[in-house]
């Protein structure tokens, strides 16, 4: 792919938050962008907003003529979440256009940058966006893709210089083995996407495989205890890099971090739970990497503000605590738990739960009931199915019957509001990657009236 032979790029699935960095960056260096995509969305409102031409229909007529007429000078990027037999994908497939997966565009652009690369299971998001901060902070130009919307950048895209890259490696589909970074990172292998990779030994060797992927001389970051070759980080233990002595004031963790070369005392970072301590050290260790100065880093850790919809305040005041989150699988769901449990202690909590996929609440229903009985108060919404077709006897109703806690309860989205008021919660949560991250701005503002 030549970037400077294209015109103009068309984007199937233009508002999945992967797809839609890419289409801020093509229309950053002034190629005409537009796209398709399911549903109107917030990332889809704002991308036509900045002038991007975009349709919710399956329909080649409603493809603008000049995409459609120009196949030498037109890049067709599509999700794999779109269908095969999708209409416009067949016929750009059928045209002799240039077709690639959003994953494989993703390579192209950061393969000549020095790139840093951020993958796991979970912790993604957060990790390439604090490493996109404090890069940024301590004036590293770079192009940053985000799998989130930034609450430093208000934005899943950045783009300030090309010599430097922030990526997130997503497992899904194997898209990070199109990456070649020089840094990088795994925060988590636990099972997951077990419908594209068939079990759990296939997902960690499909892990060591990415690994190998680094640029000759290139540093690869392991979280002490997977079976990675790397240098290791961690909290209280042996690890390379680590964290020590933390103390928690007015909600704010304070703690040493060493380093295999220094130590650095009473550094501040501000987002709960030790899984984000976590994210939070090795996007540190990365952008050491970069040449980041460590004094300068650690002050740029304690103004990370966060990305929208990981433990995200919605509302937080003495009396009512509404945290908002991504978590969809089960080891999520605990770091959700713990993070509460640390920062909110003996307050009535309760967690509202959307699961994502029939596939993912099939294979780990087990895990799922464990987790969400954790919380002495759950509200369980309607499977979101996302890609996928229903299978017989996996709902919300066999999941709510496997949990064990007793204040438990199958309700719609439009019982939501009446049951938050029923219940009464010190400290409410939310949490999936379904459609419920719609419901919160309605919560939000009925329980600031309330309040």
């Amino acid at each position: 792919m030549n970037v400077t032979q294209i015109h103009r790029v068309y984007f199937i699935g233009i508002g999945g938050i992967g797809m839609s960095a890419l289409a801020r960056y093509f229309a950053f260096i002034n190629k005409a962008v537009a796209g398709y995509d399911k549903t109107e969305s917030p990332l889809t409102k704002e991308l036509a907003s900045s002038g991007i031409d975009i349709h919710y229909t399956d329909d080649i007529d409603a493809v603008p003529q000049e995409y459609k007429n120009d196949a030498e000078h037109t890049l067709v990027v599509y999700t794999p979440a779109v269908p095969s037999k999708h209409s416009e994908y067949q016929y750009f497939l059928n045209n002799g256009f240039t077709i690639k997966k959003r994953s494989e565009v993703l390579g192209l652009i950061t393969k000549d940058s020095f790139c840093l690369a951020v993958a796991g299971t979970h912790g993604k998001t957060t990790t390439s966006s604090i490493l996109a901060h404090l890069l940024q902070e301590t004036g590293v130009k770079m192009t940053a893709f985000l799998g989130g919307i930034s609450e430093d950048f208000n934005s899943n895209f950045l783009l300030e210089g090309t010599e430097y890259s922030v990526v997130e490696a997503d497992e899904f589909d194997r898209s990070f083995m199109q990456l070649t970074p020089n840094v990088a990172c795994v925060t988590s292998m636990d099972a997951d996407h077990l419908d594209i990779y068939g079990d759990a030994q296939e997902l960690e060797r499909t892990f060591v495989d990415f690994t190998k992927r680094l640029k000759p001389g290139g540093k690869l970051f392991v979280r002490n205890g997977l079976p990675l070759e790397g240098l290791t980080y961690g909290i209280e233990d042996d690890s390379d890099y680590c964290i020590r002595n933390i103390k928690i004031e007015h909600g704010t963790y304070i703690f040493d971090l060493e380093t295999p070369d220094l130590k650095l005392e009473g550094v501040e970072f501000n987002k709960p739970g030790r899984h984000n301590l976590l994210n939070g050290l090795v996007a540190f260790a990365m952008a050491m990497q970069a040449g980041s100065p460590p004094h300068r880093l650690a002050e740029a850790l304690a103004t990370f503000k966060g990305v929208q919809r990981r433990f995200s305040y919605q509302i937080k005041n003495e009396d009512f605590i509404f945290i908002d989150d991504y978590a969809h699988h089960p080891t999520e769901i605990n770091a959700v738990f713990e993070a509460v449990a640390e920062m909110h202690p003996n307050k009535k909590v309760l967690a509202i739960f959307q699961p994502h996929l029939f596939s993912r609440t099939r294979d780990f229903a087990d895990a799922f009931a464990e987790s969400l009985s954790r919380f002495e108060n759950v509200l369980l919404l309607d499977i979101y199915p996302a890609r996928e077709e229903p299978i017989a006897g996996v709902d919300s109703a066999w999941l709510l019957e496997k949990m064990t806690n007793t204040n438990r309860k199958l309700i719609s989205k439009e019982q939501i509001l009446f049951e938050i008021k029923k219940q009464n919660p010190e400290v409410l949560i939310t949490m999936g990657a379904g459609d419920i991250g719609l419901e919160v701005v309605k919560i939000k503002k009925e329980m600031s009236y309330a309040g």
